[in-house]
C-alpha cells in the first residue's frame, strides 16, 4: 500500500520512523482514514504528530491503494489478506485468558483471595464459569490465577500488580518453572540457560528457598541491564538470584560456581508458532524479531527451522555435559516436532553426558494432568498443550539421570525432597546431636527384651493350666493336684519347662498337695498381674494382635510315689500333647509324634491316669 500510493519512499520523514509509519497506517485504515480525536490530557509526541500529519496528507491515495489490494486478494478487509493461521491466532489472542502468579515472598495466596474479594472479584471453579469480574485457580500451578481477558486494564491498576505481588505472564513459562520446582531439594541450585523474561527468573526464585538455594542466569552482558534487573528483583524481595555475563554455550561444565546446580532450565529460542500473540511474545521473551516475517506467512522457512533446531540441540547436549546436574527441563512454544521431541530424542541418543556419568532418560510429566489430551500425550513421556481458546502452545520434556544401582536413597534425600515440596511444614529437620546418635547406636546394639510378649505367653500358659485343672476336677474329683508355690513362681519368671520328677506320687498323697491349691493360684495371679501392669505402662500406645498358635509340650512323664518313698520306674505310656490356640483352647495328642516305648518294664503297681501330669 505504501509503495502503490506513493507514500514510500518517505520524502519528509526520517527512515528511522518507518516502523512508526507502518503502525500508524494500520490504525488509520482501521478508522477508515478518519482523523483521530485527541484527548485534552494526552501528552503530545512530536514524532507521532509528524507521522500522523504526513499520512493524512496521503489518505485518499492510501484508501485507493487499499481497495486495489482487497480486490487483488479477494478480501473483505485487510485482515482477510493475512493467512488463515494468523487470523485464528488473532481471534484466540482477543479471548485468551490472562494468566498470573502470586509472589509469595510478599503476600500469601489467601491474602490475595481476600484482596480480590474486596475489589469485587468472584472466585469460580473453572474458566468456563467466567462471568464478569471473576477469576479461578490454575489447576496446573498452585500459585497461579486465571482472569478473563476483558479485565486486563482493571488488573494493571490494582495495588497487587503495581507492588509486584501479582504478576501477569504466559502460562507456558509458569509451567516450565513448576516443572523445575518438582525436581528440587531444599538446597539445590538452578541454572537458567537463557535470559528471557525477567518474570521467569523471578518466579523461579520465589519457588526456591531464599537461604539455601541459588538461581543462576546466563547471558546478562549489559551493565545497565544488570543494574535494572537487580533493582527489579530487590523490589520483589528475590535475594538468591545471581546474574552471569557469559552465554550458556561458553560456560564450562566444571565452572566452580555451578557445582551445586542440580537442575538446568532450558528455554531456547524457537519459532513460537504456537503463541497467539507472537509480537508480544517476542518482545517479552527477547526472541528473534526476524521471526515476524515468517510468522506473518503462517509458517517458518525450512532453513530457518533447521537453524533453530541445530541451536536447540547444541544447547541441550551442552547441558547434558554438566556432571553434577541431575535433571534438565526443556521447554518451547513451537508446534514443530523438529524443535520438540526430535531434538530431545537426538540429544538422548548422542551420549553427550560421557561414558563415566550416568545416562539421561525421559521422565513422565511432573505436572498435574488436567485433561484427556494431556494424559494421552503423557504416554510419550512429554507434556504438551496445543494452542486453544484458553492457552498457548507449550511443550515440556524432563530428562533425569538414571539412578546409579550402587547408590541408595538416604533418609536425608527423602526428607529434603519432601520439605522442598512443602510436605514438612512446621517440622524441624535439624541434625541430631552426637549424644543422641550414640544413644541410638547403643539402643540398636543391645538386645531388647519384649515384656509384653513374655507376659502374654505366661498368661496363655496359666489359662491352659487352669483349664486343664478344672477339667481334671470334673473327671476325677479325688485327684486334684497343684504344683508347689516354688514351681509356680519359677514358671512366671522363666520360660515354662516340664521337668522329670524323681519321686513317684501315690494316690494317698494327692489330698495333702491339694491343700496348697488356693494359695498357689493367688500367688500366680499376683505375679502375672504385676507383669501385665509393667508391660502396659511401658507400651500403652502399642496394640498387640493375638493370633492362633500351636504349642507342642514335651513328653509328660510324671512319676508315682509309694507310701514308703521308694523310687519306682516311670510309666512308658506317654505321648506329646499340643495346645491349639483357637476359640476353645484344647489339648490333642500329636499322632505324628508318638514316642517309642521305653525298654524299661512298666511298674507293677500304680494307677494310670488320663492326664498323668495331674
Amino acid at each position: 500500500m505504501l509503495i502503490d500510493s506513493g507514500v514510500y519512499p518517505l520524502q519528509s520523514i526520517s527512515d528511522d520512523l518507518t516502523s512508526l509509519v507502518v503502525v500508524m497506517l494500520y490504525d488509520l485504515q482501521d478508522r477508515k482514514f478518519e482523523p483521530r480525536s485527541i484527548p485534552e490530557d494526552e501528552e503530545t509526541v512530536a514524532e507521532v504528530q509528524e507521522v500522523e500529519h504526513y499520512l493524512c496528507s496521503f489518505k485518499t491515495k492510501l484508501a485507493a491503494a487499499l481497495a486495489r489490494c482487497r480486490i487483488k486478494h479477494d478480501a473483505l478487509t485487510i485482515e482477510h489478506i493475512l493467512p488463515e493461521t494468523i487470523r485464528r491466532q488473532e481471534q484466540r489472542a482477543s479471548t485468551l485468558p490472562l494468566y498470573a502468579w502470586v509472589n509469595t515472598l510478599k503476600v500469601s495466596l489467601e491474602e490475595v483471595h481476600g484482596f480480590l474479594k474486596k475489589e469485587g472479584f468472584t472466585k469460580v471453579q473453572s474458566i468456563s464459569d467466567f462471568d464478569g469480574c471473576s477469576y479461578c485457580q490454575d489447576k496446573h500451578c498452585e500459585d497461579g490465577l486465571i482472569f478473563p481477558s476483558s479485565l486486563k486494564e482493571n488488573l494493571l491498576t490494582l495495588e497487587l500488580y503495581t507492588e509486584h505481588k501479582l504478576l501477569l505472564q504466559d502460562n507456558s513459562r509458569t509451567l516450565a518453572v513448576h516443572s523445575v520446582k518438582a525436581l528440587l531439594n531444599m538446597d539445590d541450585d538452578i541454572l537458567i540457560a537463557q535470559m528471557g523474561s525477567w518474570l521467569t527468573v523471578a518466579h523461579m526464585s520465589v519457588l526456591t528457598n531464599q537461604d539455601t538455594a541459588r538461581v543462576f542466569v546466563c547471558g546478562v552482558k549489559s551493565a545497565a541491564r544488570e543494574a535494572e534487573l537487580k533493582d527489579l528483583f530487590a523490589r520483589m524481595e528475590c535475594k538468591n538470584i545471581e546474574l552471569l555475563h557469559e552465554d550458556f554455550a561458553d560456560i564450562e561444565p566444571t565452572f566452580p560456581k555451578l557445582q551445586k546446580v542440580k537442575v538446568i532450565l532450558l528455554l531456547p529460542r524457537c519459532s513460537g508458532l504456537g503463541v497467539s500473540n507472537p509480537i508480544e511474545f517476542i518482545l517479552k521473551e527477547h526472541e528473534d524479531a526476524e521471526l515476524l516475517r515468517d510468522l506473518s506467512q503462517g509458517s517458518v522457512a525450512e532453513d530457518k527451522l533447521s537453524t533453530l533446531a541445530q541451536q536447540q540441540l547444541k544447547e541441550l547436549t551442552h547441558a547434558m555435559q554438566f556432571v553434577k546436574v541431575q535433571a534438565l527441563v526443556y521447554c518451547t512454544c513451537s508446534l514443530y516436532p523438529e524443535e520438540n521431541e526430535v531434538v530431545v530424542n537426538k540429544a538422548l541418543a548422542s551420549g553427550a553426558e560421557g561414558a563415566k556419568a550416568q545416562p539421561y532418560k525421559l521422565c513422565p510429566p511432573v505436572l498435574p494432568l488436567c485433561s484427556k489430551s494431556e494424559v494421552n500425550v503423557s504416554e510419550q513421556r512429554f507434556f504438551r498443550m496445543e494452542p486453544s481458546d484458553i492457552s498457548n502452545s507449550c511443550f515440556i520434556a524432563v530428562l533425569s539421570r538414571e539412578r546409579d544401582p550402587s547408590e541408595s536413597v538416604t533418609v536425608k534425600d527423602v526428607l529434603a525432597r519432601a520439605a522442598a515440596k512443602g510436605l514438612l511444614d512446621g517440622i524441624d529437620l535439624a541434625k541430631p546431636s552426637k549424644r543422641e546418635e550414640k544413644k541410638k547406636k547403643k539402643h540398636r546394639a543391645a538386645p531388647s527384651k519384649n515384656p509384653i510378649k513374655e507376659a502374654v505367653m505366661q498368661s496363655r500358659i496359666q489359662e491352659f493350666l487352669e483349664r486343664e485343672m478344672k477339667s481334671g476336677t470334673m473327671e476325677s474329683p479325688g485327684s486334684k493336684v497343684a504344683p508347689s508355690s516354688s514351681q509356680v513362681l519359677h514358671q512366671t519368671s522363666e520360660p515354662v519347662t516340664l521337668k522329670k520328677a524323681t519321686n513317684p506320687i501315690s494316690n494317698s498323697s494327692l489330698p495333702v498337695m491339694a491343700k496348697n491349691n488356693l494359695a498357689t493360684t493367688s500367688t500366680m495371679q499376683k505375679v502375672l498381674e504385676k507383669q501385665r501392669n509393667v508391660g502396659k505402662s511401658k507400651n500403652d500406645d502399642r496394640v498387640m494382635i493375638l493370633k492362633p498358635v500351636e504349642i507342642v509340650l514335651p513328653p509328660v512323664m510324671m512319676p508315682y510315689f509309694n507310701p514308703q518313698g521308694n523310687r519306682a520306674q516311670i510309666s512308658a505310656s506317654h505321648c506329646y500333647y499340643r495346645w491349639i490356640g483357637a476359640k476353645h483352647g484344647s489339648l490333642s495328642p500329636s499322632a505324628s509324634k508318638r514316642l517309642i516305648k521305653s525298654k524299661e518294664p512298666p511298674p507293677s503297681t500304680g494307677t494310670k491316669h488320663s492326664r498323668p501330669w495331674l
